[in-house]
């Protein structure tokens, strides 16, 4: 008889994308898998996409501002528990992993209730409400940065990193090279801003690309709206608005890579062991853990950090020179990291937590 894991994490494609990277190790290990998610969040068409069966639940934020919705959206959170509690009735599964976002509490609450282990992950250094919610009914709390540690209960804390998809691994810098069209030598740049792009990121690049195209390939990855037909055909550069499939040559082919400070993206770089600029989102525009996150990379050695306050063309054209030059010291820093194994430590313990409930039935 297989056994049978719940996955589940919602509201952006970072708290899915990691759930999706365990899927192809979990199935070789024989796990029947299913993933709880809001009705029509962003989780639901990506599961849909692999063929995992899914089952939507209520979904409700709990905001620390005022908003309309805070009336409402109590009663949808406790709506999901109920919704979450019958579906583990019914499902009976082994272990429950989730990767975070407020749909995940009633699930991993749930879990609790109903004596199935819980194993939540953490990306970002310092936790976020929806996962403080869930520590105390979760066995153990996986996390990217060894800061975020001593933020953690000490018993149920593991340094885990991220888990990152296999395929991200197999790039091939041919394919990317055919793709884009470079014809020369040069070394390649690749930026990016995140899936909703950078506007001050994707601004400062096209102040500098003329000095950078002196010396640089460029592939501009822009965020959806956000390219410039007037660049379209400058020669040794390419933009996307949006990149699927390709990601993974074109990281291949990428010498370094200019990037926001997402905590997925970052442990994508570190595991491609791509040297990197780091501009991270500023406190104003977040909650501010890009520039933990990225600070807690430049204390490590994985990458240099550029803030938007400090971001000048001068500036970015000196650091992106400085990182280009200096690149082997940040791939050997990135080869020692203790963080790169992270699908074979999460499935290690999902596997072993799942045993034990099964070995208790």
């Amino acid at each position: 008889m297989s056994k049978k894991i719940i996955l589940t994490g919602g509201g952006t494609a970072g708290h899915v994308t990691p759930n999706i990277a365990l899927i192809p190790e979990l199935k070789k290990m024989g796990y029947d898998i299913r993933y709880i998610g809001s009705y029509d969040g962003i989780e639901k068409s990506l599961m849909e996409d692999i063929g995992i069966p899914y089952h939507g639940i209520a979904s409700g934020k709990l905001r620390r501002y005022f908003s309309l919705k805070n009336f409402s959206d109590p009663f949808r959170v406790l709506k999901g528990f109920f919704e979450a509690n019958r579906l583990i009735r019914e499902i009976k599964p082994d272990i429950i992993f989730s990767k975070g976002g407020f749909v995940a509490v009633p699930v991993v609450i749930a879990a609790g209730r109903n004596h199935v282990p819980a194993i939540i992950h953490e990306s970002d250094m310092t936790p976020g409400l929806a996962n403080r919610l869930c520590f105390r009914s979760a066995r153990k709390i996986c996390c990217n940065f060894p800061e975020t540690m001593k933020l953690l209960p000490a018993d149920k804390a593991v340094l885990s990193g991220s888990p990152i998809r296999e395929e991200l691994l197999k790039g091939d810098a041919d394919a990317a090279r055919e793709f884009t069209g470079f014809k020369d030598v040069k070394p390649v740049i690749m930026v990016m801003g995140g899936s909703l792009g950078a506007a001050n990121v994707n601004k400062a690049i096209r102040s500098i690309l003329p000095k950078l195209l002196n010396r640089y390939n460029v592939i501009h990855l822009t965020g959806k709206g956000k390219g410039d037909d007037s660049l379209n055909d400058t020669q040794g550069y390419r933009q996307y608005e949006y990149i699927k499939d390709e990601l993974k040559d074109l990281f291949a082919l990428a010498d370094i890579v200019i990037s926001r400070a997402g905590a997925n993206a970052i442990c994508e770089l570190l595991a491609l062991k791509k040297p990197n600029l780091l501009i991270p989102l500023p406190s104003a525009s977040s909650r501010g853990d890009q520039l933990l996150n990225a600070q807690s990379f430049k204390k490590q050695g994985y990458s240099m950090v550029l803030t938007e306050d400090e971001l000048t063309d001068d500036i970015l054209l000196k650091m992106i020179d400085e990182l280009y030059e200096n690149r082997s010291r940040y791939i050997r820093s990135m080869e020692e990291s203790s963080q790169n194994n992270a699908i074979e430590t999460i499935t290690s313990l999902i596997n072993s937590f799942s045993q034990k409930q099964g070995a208790s039935l």
